[in-house]
């Protein structure tokens, strides 16, 4: 670690350092080049195509890259658009929100935190409490409490 690192931590516990540009090469290799293409390069996935739409098991909802907590099972919501979608996520520190006014659309992108990867948008169209409806690609990756509770992580090695 270099003496400009930063080392942060989100309310709820986790490491929101950002990931050096090595560490994010070093995850991505495992990644699919569907995968990729969304999570480090921006891209969307069709509506109605994601393994997560219909998911119903309880858990955590976790960056596909990096692993950190992004959502919970308990605020997922079918808001009919083909992509899963959540009011609010696992801890707002752990999303960032970059204005994106691609497709002739002005939306807000979601960002992971730590590993910068793409994870969707945001909408002022969802269900109360937050009236937000997070609206993901389906890259995540469950981290569900059949298999183990979500265990408090650093930054990947």
């Amino acid at each position: 670690m270099t003496p400009e690192t930063k080392i942060t931590q989100s309310e709820s516990g986790y490491d929101l350092t950002p990931l050096t540009s090595e560490q994010i090469e070093r995850l991505a290799k495992d990644l699919t080049e569907e995968e990729s293409r969304i999570l480090l390069n921006h891209g969307t996935e069709p509506a109605f195509c994601g393994t997560l739409l219909d998911n119903k098991l309880d858990g955590t909802y976790a960056c596909r890259l990096c692993g950190l907590p992004l959502f919970s099972s308990k605020h997922k919501f079918n808001s009919g658009t083909g992509w899963p979608s959540f009011y609010t996520p696992f801890d707002k520190e752990h999303l960032k929100e970059i204005e994106d006014n691609s497709y002739g659309m002005r939306r807000i992108e979601i960002r992971c935190a730590r590993c910068g990867s793409h994870q969707g948008h945001v909408f002022p169209d969802g269900p109360p409490p937050t009236g937000q409806r997070y609206c993901l690609a389906g890259m995540l990756s469950p981290q569900l409490t059949a298999i183990v509770a979500l265990q408090h992580r650093g930054s990947p090695e």
